[in-house]
């Protein structure tokens, strides 16, 4: 971003994570002028949660229409809502396209960030021991870093092969086994439709029946496909409309779109011939209290005499068994934990220390905030993408919003040649009692359920409460104010 004594001065970027959010700040910093940064990625290649994620079935939730950026518009998507090969194979293309590969580095997993003060750089510690200096950090570890793994009795003790949905075993063959499938939210909604297909019988294990919609998902044919190809303006179209329901609904304050929503849900769970299964599948809770799930699938798959649904809680793993309080010891052959992730602890997954030692796991003890989701007082020229209060709607268009914010600081620090810049505590306890006040105010949120949005306190860390276009409107300028910098 610039070089020379008294000029603007140049700054060595460093980005955790080559998923969608490092894709789009490695791009954005390329077009504002500044090649000296590096991806550091823990995996083979780039795509975050879409290369890690293979198993059967899994796919967005969000059309693909919407997820994907601005700045390249995939106008043949091959269905409403593509698979994780497709869209893996858009962020790769993004990454060769932009020029972005040559600054990745694959295989490099950071576990630590400590702040000097006195050189005003981070110190960045890889899991190799290997230390790197640079002036920024940007965060784009989001949400889905660490997979949540069940405490259960004689979890170690099995000797058959046992997996996280995240770590899909594509070397082993299920056909014809015996699979007990621990989890029923987003990835088992997903792959239990399609290992029951192979699968010689399968148990899935459901701690709480979760509201699963139907989606219009049909296939484009290839005539339709080739008239998006040569019609862009249709695609951006769709686009725009897509984000205007979605920005109209993402608050789940609407009581009429909520109760649509359930009907839909309610619907779907007819596909189930089974009385008794349709009672332990209707969710108890208020649709929007957990994450809503989307499956055209799963409810049909309880058809099949292969698929038993287990609602009786687990009280043991034994060697070759899942034990559960129905007195059934249910002998199988592989366990797929689908348990989902432990989604509220953002960049303190790695040890951050920053300002006077502090670190950051200590000083969201009571649960992850930052302002704007991006900054926390105390980590100086430490951004964060999909950071806290930051998930709702198509993340992928607010970690556009929040990359331009990230940039404008950018652009200060070169063209007014700053050190570093920190975030005050005033705005940004101002900000986040604003953001809590307004997840207390929408009900389903506040509803007694399992899931992820909560930090062991209780406090909502993950939920954003407005709209997307709120949050464009709050990120796109840099209220100078609110920040503390000191010069060169």
């Amino acid at each position: 971003m610039g070089t020379g004594a008294g000029g603007p001065r140049n700054v060595k970027v460093a980005i955790i994570g080559a998923g969608p959010g490092g894709l789009c700040m490695a791009k954005e910093l390329k077009d504002a002028g500044c090649e000296d940064f590096v991806l550091l990625e823990k995996c083979d290649g780039v795509g975050g949660t879409w290369y890690i994620n293979r198993y059967p079935g899994c796919a967005c939730d969000v059309q693909s229409a919407l997820y994907s950026f601005t700045w390249e518009i995939k106008p043949d998507w091959t269905r409403p809502y593509a698979p994780q090969p497709e869209i893996l194979a858009y962020l790769e293309g993004i990454a060769e396209k932009y020029g972005v590969l040559p600054h990745c580095r694959f295989g490099t997993e950071v576990v630590g960030a400590t702040w000097d003060e006195l050189s005003a750089t981070w110190h960045l510690e890889t899991a190799s021991g290997e230390v790197l200096e640079v002036d920024i950090v940007v965060s784009a570890i989001g949400m889905f870093k660490e997979p949540a793994l069940p405490d259960i009795e004689g979890i170690d003790s099995f000797t058959g092969t046992m997996f996280h949905s995240s770590k899909w075993r594509g070397d082993h063959d299920l056909t014809g086994e015996t699979v007990a499938v621990i989890g029923s939210a987003a990835s088992a909604v997903q792959l239990v439709p399609e290992i029951a297909t192979v699968a010689g019988q399968i148990h899935l294990f459901q701690r709480t029946a979760n509201w699963v919609l139907p989606k219009p998902d049909t296939p484009y044919t290839e005539e339709e496909l080739e008239r998006l190809r040569i019609h862009p303006e249709i695609a951006a179209a769709m686009r725009a409309e897509i984000f205007r329901q979605m920005d109209a609904g993402m608050t789940f304050a609407d009581p009429v779109a909520l109760a649509e929503r359930e009907a839909a849900g309610l619907g779907a769970i007819e596909a189930v011939d089974d009385p008794e299964l349709r009672r332990k599948l209707r969710p108890e809770h208020p649709f929007g209290c957990k994450r809503p799930l989307f499956s055209n699938h799963y409810y049909e798959a309880f058809n099949r005499d292969n698929l038993e649904l287990v609602t009786d809680s687990i009280t043991a793993i034994t060697q070759n068994a899942v034990a559960s309080t129905d007195g059934i010891r249910r002998e199988v052959d592989t366990i797929i934990l689908a348990t989902g992730y432990s989604t509220t602890k953002y960049v303190s997954a790695i040890d951050v220390v920053g300002r006077a030692g502090t670190r950051i796991a200590d000083v969201w003890e009571d649960g992850a905030q930052a302002y704007l989701g991006i900054m926390t007082p105390g980590f100086p020229n430490l951004f964060m993408l999909y950071g806290p209060n930051t998930n709702n709607g198509s993340i992928l268009t607010m970690i556009e919003f929040q990359v331009a914010h990230i940039i404008g600081h950018l652009e200060r620090m070169r063209d007014e040649r700053l050190a570093w810049v920190d975030v005050r505590p005033g705005p940004t306890a101002a900000y986040n009692d604003d953001v809590q006040q307004a997840i207390g105010g929408i009900k389903v949120w506040q509803a007694d359920c399992h899931g992820y949005y909560k930090s062991r306190t209780g406090r909502i860390v993950t939920q954003w409460p407005f709209s997307m276009s709120e949050f464009g409107r709050r990120t796109e300028t840099v209220a100078e104010d609110d920040f503390e910098v000191v010069p060169l």
